[in-house]
């Protein structure tokens, strides 16, 4: 099977562009990575992915028609904040079955303004109430902080963790640094959840060019894609998640995201213990710790003592969202976690600036997106 590497990335910073369509952020970000892979015509693309959930019909075809390279396969992909993921696994499939030597994945997305309403609920659970992002969030924020001991303090410390670290990235929506107090004088959504503990759906670009690996692929910035899993919820689990809505004892049915970390694990041949740090889905600031727990950073119940002994932190022995996450990026869905790998892999290559991490050789992207399908990406150097 052949192995993958990272030839080429781009972003387009996220944020909110009222004068720019969502296709020209895609061609930013597409021939950034274009450009730095040395893919310079057509011919060369073996085929492109591009993950979006609110670009509507082709637009995938839209941004290669504006970069004149347009002609071969072109497959749009959707699977909420995860289809930059999903569109990243396909790609990597390509090329490891040998049907392909270079692919695109693009991902783009230019969000309505307000709260994410839709959603892959039943008609009875809407009515419930359930539409709006932030009560699904607060359920299973609610239900975290019970079997974790977690406290608003706690929530509230992930806000100013990643705000910091979002000071550094000049790609990030929000760029300033908040204080616990703060974060919780911030209105209060839907309890527990502050404001300031909500990411802002937004509007963003990133794209990746994969390659299959050659021989002359050995040197110190080569990026290698080791796994890219995505797995949805099992039966039986009603909102793909745990939250007291459920009905179920969910501690014993594996989340999706446990799903596909123990795949991409066994993929890459790999564990937690060899992370060197990671980015994980932080939609909202309890999403984070719940990372922590179905990644297998640590136990179950046991997320609050990586965050209050600073495991997580910058400086920490496993730093996580350094490039400041969703809360400070923002999150355009489709470019959500291609946003994440154009991140590690500037990690990897030692190119990240005041946001490096020293020594980072393995590095982990996660993603949740609706219908609770989760992504768990790893890539080496």
């Amino acid at each position: 099977m052949s192995e993958v590497v990272v030839a080429g990335i781009g972003i387009h910073p996220f944020g909110r562009f009222g004068d720019r369509t969502a296709t020209d952020l895609g061609v930013v970000a597409a021939r950034a990575a274009l450009a730095e892979a040395g893919v310079t015509a057509r011919e060369q693309i073996g085929i492109t992915f591009c993950g979006t959930a609110y670009g509507g019909v082709a637009s995938g075809h839209r941004v290669m028609s504006a970069l004149a390279r347009s002609g071969g396969p072109i497959v749009d992909v959707e699977a909420g904040c995860a289809s930059g993921a999903a569109a990243l696994m396909l790609a990597a499939s390509a090329i490891r079955s040998g049907q392909h030597e270079t692919v695109l994945v693009l991902g783009l997305e230019k969000m309505p303004a307000g709260v994410i309403r839709s959603s892959f609920f039943a008609p009875w659970q809407e009515q419930a109430g359930l539409t709006p992002a932030p009560a699904y969030f607060a359920l299973r924020a609610q239900r975290l902080m019970a079997t974790a001991q977690l406290t608003t303090r706690d929530l509230a410390t992930v806000v100013v963790k990643n705000r910091a670290n979002g000071v550094a990235n000049p790609d990030a929506m929000f760029r300033t640094a908040v204080t616990v107090d703060e974060v919780l004088a911030s209105r209060l959504i839907c309890p527990p959840l502050h404001l300031f503990m909500l990411c802002s759906p937004n509007e963003g670009a990133a794209a990746v060019v994969l390659r299959r690996a050659r021989p002359d692929d050995a040197g110190a910035g080569s990026v290698r894609l080791r796994a890219a899993a995505l797995r949805s919820h099992l039966p039986g689990d009603v909102l793909g998640e745990a939250t007291p809505l459920s009905g179920l004892a969910v501690d014993d049915i594996p989340a999706a995201s446990t799903l596909a970390a123990t795949a991409a694990y066994e993929e890459a041949g790999l564990g937690p213990d060899d992370l060197d740090l990671v980015e994980c889905q932080d939609t909202d600031a309890a999403r984070e710790l719940l990372a922590y727990e179905e990644l297998g950073l640590c136990g179950p119940g046991d997320c609050g003592r990586l965050l209050r002994d600073g495991t997580t932190a910058p400086n920490g022995a496993l730093p996580v969202n350094v490039s400041g996450g969703l809360l400070s990026k923002g999150e355009p869905l489709g470019a959500s976690a291609l946003g994440q790998v154009v991140e590690l892999v500037r990690q990897l290559r030692g190119e990240a600036g005041a946001r490096q991490v020293d020594g980072a050789r393995v590095a982990l992207a996660h993603t949740v997106g609706r219908g609770a399908n989760a992504s768990v990406t790893i890539l080496t150097r």
